[in-house]
């Protein structure tokens, strides 16, 4: 049986998805972050390897049609020696002809069959762009954690622990925010002189885009609202900014950050716009490698979900 791959490999977790040229779903599979600037490349690489080879199980390689990879990070590839890396792992997969598309193009592809539009991702990271022809023709942000990132899932957990960390350095009561903050860093708060030190010293004793596993603590604080805004805020702008005026194409939403409270208040910002979501990122690659496989009229995968 013909088939085609989708890969999403994302800073959090890859996954993989074979799919039918009648759209049927034959096998998934996940595996830890893929994204090469988030992670060593080496491990990067493993992860992808693993996605593919555990989605690939009981069905036979040569029968892929196509394969198309949504990336974020896609940047590192520039670097011969990584890309390398890449294309050693396909092979060993048996895989030829793999197409790495960047992460907002098999985000929009996800929740539209529309050739031109915007896509928001706000996951780990965050991006804005503009779609033409289904692919990325511009970009807004999309920076990376050291850069940018804003309204990310990152910038929320960085700006909870900064919020903390000014609470600790006040003398009023911690809020709910503060203390659920504390709690997710194991740090007991003894005298706030203590408690601030080392509140620090967990925060930096990981990778930065660990930060990340704060931003839930955001979504469901009643007393982190004006984070929740100014994320909306920084994300609404992004998306606007990536748009020609007058535009009338639709946004997509993409990413866990928007699948909460920030998307909620994104949505009232961009009230005035077609917006859609979409949280299968991976459905849209194996898409878009349908496509590519089988034409314009390609079948939508009919799974609504990857696990």
């Amino acid at each position: 049986m013909s088939f085609v791959l989708g890969v999403d490999a994302g800073g959090t977790s890859t996954r993989a998805v074979a799919v039918a040229a009648d759209g049927t779903v034959l096998g998934t599979g996940r595996s830890g972050g893929g994204n090469p600037n988030s992670h060593p490349v080496a491990t990067a690489v493993a992860h992808l390897a693993e996605a593919v080879g555990e989605c690939l199980t009981g069905l036979d390689v040569q029968d892929a049609n196509a394969c198309v990879v949504g990336m974020a990070g896609t940047s590192k590839l520039t670097d011969p020696a990584v890309a390398e890396l890449f294309e050693a792992m396909w092979r060993r997969l048996g895989l030829t002809g793999v197409q790495v598309r960047t992460d907002p193009e098999v985000a929009f592809a996800s929740a539209t069959s529309a050739v031109d539009g915007t896509v928001l991702v706000a996951g780990t990271g965050s991006i804005a762009g503009r779609i033409r022809k289904r692919r990325l023709v511009s970009t807004v942000g999309g920076y990376g954690w050291l850069l940018g990132d804003e309204g990310s899932a990152f910038w929320l957990g960085r700006e909870a622990v900064r919020t903390t960390l000014e609470a600790l350095s006040g003398t009023g009561e911690l809020g709910e925010l503060a203390r659920a903050v504390l709690a997710e860093a194991g740090v007991e708060v003894t005298d706030r002189a203590t408690a601030w030190k080392r509140l620090i010293t967990v925060a930096n004793a990981e990778a930065p885009i660990r930060l990340a596993r704060f931003a839930p603590l955001v979504s469901a604080a009643p007393d982190a609202g004006p984070i929740l805004d100014r994320a909306a805020d920084l994300l609404a702008d992004m998306a606007r900014a990536a748009r020609e005026p007058g535009e009338d194409t639709p946004v997509v939403l993409v990413g866990s950050v928007l699948n909460g409270p920030v998307g909620e208040r994104v949505r009232a910002r961009l009230a005035d716009l077609e917006v859609l979501t979409s949280d299968d990122g991976v459905l849209g690659a194996a898409w878009l490698a349908a496509v590519e496989a089988y034409g314009e009229h390609a079948a939508r995968p009919t799974r609504p979900r990857v696990p």
